[in-house]
């Protein structure tokens, strides 16, 4: 039978409370060292049109039912056309990601930059978690949870008769290294708020490869099947104006 703790309030005063206050701070002194050590590199014309062009695909297939037949047909062959759409990629003219990543040595260098000042923090402050506040129980989830999350919130406490809602230290500290992200986003705004599990997804990311997301919006439009809507739209509105009428 799980056993009730009654938790010292020098627990919250001494571990809970600057283990929170040490992982917001470093979370915001990483931003603004990884905002200096980022390199301003000039952006590629090419990369940025081909961006454009996918943009104005999306629109396309999003709209098509907005505009005649005729015109969509026009459209289409404007962006698919094997000879000279715009969305089509010559097979010689493929770029590999990781062969572009490596062969510009400046963006290699942002990217080991970024993985360093995710791994040395992370590092660092595990360590001093694991040396001063390992053992103690610091908080408790205020619901029942099932045993499956024992592994999860107890990590450091090998005792199976405390309550699966009892968190560690070590536990409350992977807790904040992913959870973070909406206070982040209040401090920092929402385009610089990113937590460390997007950034352990960018760890393994070699660049954008526009050639794949022309190819995938090209195979997007060709299966479209037009259908103007004009036509069905004022019994559209015929309905609308009932439903508004009961």
């Amino acid at each position: 039978m799980a056993e009730d703790l009654v938790l010292d309030t020098a627990i919250r005063d001494w571990v809970l409370v600057p283990l929170s206050v040490v992982m917001v701070l470093i979370g915001v002194l990483r931003y603004f060292v990884s905002k200096l050590m980022r390199s301003h590199q000039a952006p590629d014309l090419k990369v940025v049109k081909e961006g454009q062009v996918i943009l104005r695909a999306r629109n396309l297939r999003a709209a098509a039912g907005f505009i005649p037949a005729k015109s969509f047909r026009a459209r289409k062959i404007y962006y698919t056309n094997e000879e000279n759409g715009l969305l089509h990629v010559p097979k010689g003219q493929a770029q590999n990601a990781q062969a572009q990543m490596f062969s510009d040595p400046n963006l290699a260098m942002d990217m080991m930059k970024k993985n360093l000042s995710m791994i040395i923090p992370q590092t660092l402050t595990f360590a001093w978690v694991n040396f001063f506040f390992s053992g103690f129980v610091a908080a408790k989830i205020p619901f029942p949870l099932t045993h499956r999350f024992r592994g999860m919130l107890q990590n450091g406490i090998d005792l199976s008769t405390v309550d699966v809602s009892y968190v560690s230290s070590r536990s409350w500290y992977f807790l904040n290294l992913f959870g973070l992200r909406g206070l982040f986003s209040l401090i920092l705004g929402e385009e610089n708020a990113m937590d460390d599990t997007q950034r352990m997804m960018q760890m393994s990311g070699f660049g954008f490869d526009p050639t794949k997301s022309l190819g995938a919006e090209k195979d997007s439009i060709d299966i479209i099947q037009h259908e103007w809507a004009l036509p069905k739209l004022e019994k559209r509105a015929e309905d609308v104006l009932k439903k508004l009428v009961k």
